[in-house]
């Protein structure tokens, strides 16, 4: 995976994102198989707060602030991502 690669992931992982999975259930009969059952399971992942220190390390003080203050700093990044054209939704 790339840096560029990386920090994307970064960025899904602080501004949180939603995700789906899909289980299908095949059963043998006469034709061939057959789907008998499918589930779709939504999820939303929070964002994640460790990542906004992560990309955010480069500034001086993040050392020293509080929770508080790193979560004021993510909403602001958030912003700026959205302003960017950044939604948080897998691009791929």
């Amino acid at each position: 995976m790339s840096d560029e690669g990386v920090k994307k992931a970064l960025v899904k992982c602080a501004v949180g994102f939603d995700t789906s999975e899909i289980v299908e259930e095949y059963a043998v009969d006469g034709d061939g198989l057959r789907l008998v059952k499918r589930k779709v399971t939504k999820r939303d992942v929070p964002p994640d707060i460790k990542a906004v220190k992560m990309l955010l390390d480069g500034e001086a003080g993040l050392d020293g602030m509080s929770d508080e203050q790193l979560e004021e700093r993510r909403k602001k990044l958030i912003e700026m991502l959205k302003e960017e054209g950044f939604d948080g939704e897998n691009s791929d």
